[in-house]
């Protein structure tokens, strides 16, 4: 009797693992177990030649060093319109150090980009990914969950993204940051993606504001979907650093990028890691009651 009164108590505590409680004390904004390593790559599939740089969950950090042990879900990342890739680091190695795969193609990088080739580009780095585990000497052999895909990005590569799970049904999860309207549309395309979206905005956003860009794509896709709104945000927030015609809001740097990985992160260890203590942070109150963040979405 002693022993199952304990358990109760443990349980209203919050200090039994699997309760509500224990999964709300996560923090996915803070830096996950793994250290971080990179490498870069010429991802060639589905006759495309893409350079990119791969983040991974590494047994020490930096260029080329050891991947850690297991098997980890893949994610493509785009970048802005004319911004380098090197300005999402933070976020793209914050994924990796939670187990993620994460290549970032640096193609497109010019003054009239092509966002459907965008789109495929962000899809051949994750097929020559795929590629990758079954690739003898690879250093990524044995090491995808071939079947847990992601895309995300920002603005552009946010808009790009979206076209590319449009055109890819192996895409399992989307998360994208300032997503703009593309040509092809991006809206027209969120209509016939069936794996869960969720779109991150800034309420201040000046060059891409969310009532002309991410809420048109966010109606456009059926349900699972989210809109999850920085109040405060800007477009540029979503970078490690400003450069030329960016914007400014009225919250931190820091505090959005803080809030960009911790909901992108849940987003993703939901969707494709299967990690039970993520849902709360996707659709439960740490969600539905952040006070960085509107929350918006259909389950």
């Amino acid at each position: 009797m002693f022993s199952r009164l304990l358990v109760l108590s443990l349980i209203c505590a919050g200090l039994v693992v699997g309760t509500p409680a224990a999964h709300a004390a996560v923090d996915y904004a803070q830096p996950g177990s793994h250290a971080i390593g990179y490498v870069d790559v010429t991802a060639v599939s589905g006759g495309r030649s893409v350079p990119s740089r791969v983040f991974y969950p590494a047994t020490t950090a930096g260029s080329g060093t050891a991947i850690a042990t297991g098997r980890f879900p893949a994610i493509a990342f785009g970048h802005g319109f004319l911004q380098a890739t090197s300005k999402y680091t933070g976020t793209t190695g914050h994924l990796a150090s939670w187990g993620f795969l994460v290549i970032v193609p640096s193609t497109q990088g010019g003054l009239s980009p092509n966002h459907g080739a965008f789109a495929d580009d962000l899809n051949a780095a994750l097929g020559w990914l795929v590629a990758q585990d079954s690739t003898a000497g690879s250093r990524f052999r044995d090491h995808v969950v071939t079947a847990a895909l992601g895309v995300s990005g920002h603005s552009m590569g946010g808009g790009a993204s979206v076209l590319a799970a449009s055109r890819n049904p192996a895409v399992k999860a989307v998360s994208t940051m300032a997503a703009a309207e593309t040509t092809p549309s991006a809206k027209a395309a969120a209509a016939t993606i069936a794996a869960p979206a969720q779109f991150l905005a800034g309420s201040q956003d000046a060059i891409a504001p969310p009532a002309d860009h991410q809420r048109p794509i966010y109606t456009a896709k059926r349900a699972p979907k989210q809109l999850r709104t920085v109040t405060g945000g800007f477009h540029c927030g979503f970078m490690d650093s400003s450069g030329l015609f960016c914007d400014s809001g009225s919250t931190t740097r820091a505090a959005q990028l803080a809030a960009t990985k911790r909901i992108t992160t849940a987003w993703f260890r939901h969707y494709l890691a299967g990690d039970p203590a993520a849902v709360d942070h996707v659709w439960g109150q740490p969600a539905r009651t952040d006070p960085a963040v509107v929350f918006e979405g259909v389950q």
